[in-house]
């Protein structure tokens, strides 16, 4: 059973780094996207490996369910869904090998400074434990974050509503004085 739990374990993160290795280094955005989707149910079923089922109800209903939903609707409205390019040209790569470079070796020292003995948890889920968490313990940052996201979203639609007036005048009144 182990042997089994260690290949699913295996194939998962492989289909996970190679699903985002081809969303970031594919040129056509619609295979980007598709690949997107893949990545997504590899990290939910490695949140399953790490008994974090909240998470992964999480990760498919808000990334694979909405987010990438919309990317792809916004992919196929597009008018070259299948020849639209993403340009792959860097101007300050090599400037960027820097943060790169410390990132790598900070996950290098942190990885062999790890006991990686595996400890079973349990397998409890965790959506009640976190909601009572979250009502209880973390009532006040959970309401601060909640009114973020609402002036976020109001900020958002305010912004929207002020470029489609200024758009709408600009059609409306043309450079000579003259209305439709």
């Amino acid at each position: 059973m182990e042997l089994l739990t260690n290949i699913a374990l295996g194939f998962f993160a492989l289909l996970t780094v190679a699903s985002a290795a081809v969303v970031v280094f594919h040129k056509r955005i619609i295979y980007s996207a598709f690949a997107l989707l893949f990545t997504f149910f590899g990290v939910a079923a490695l949140y399953l490996f790490l008994m974090a089922d909240f998470l992964a109800a999480a990760q498919l209903l808000v990334y694979v369910g909405g987010i990438l939903t919309l990317i792809i609707f916004g992919v196929f409205l597009t008018a070259k869904v299948t020849s639209l390019d993403i340009p792959q040209l860097t101007h300050q790569r090599y400037l960027a090998l820097i943060p790169v470079l410390m990132i790598g070796v900070g996950l290098f020292v942190v990885i062999l400074r790890t006991q990686w003995g595996a400890t079973y948890m349990g397998s409890a889920p965790t959506a009640r434990d976190l909601g009572e968490l979250l009502m209880t313990r973390y009532l006040v940052p959970f309401e601060l974050a909640s009114f973020l996201l609402l002036a976020a979203l109001i900020g958002a639609m305010r912004l929207a509503r002020f470029y489609r007036s200024s758009a709408e005048d600009e059609i409306s009144t043309p450079s000579d004085g003259r209305t439709k």
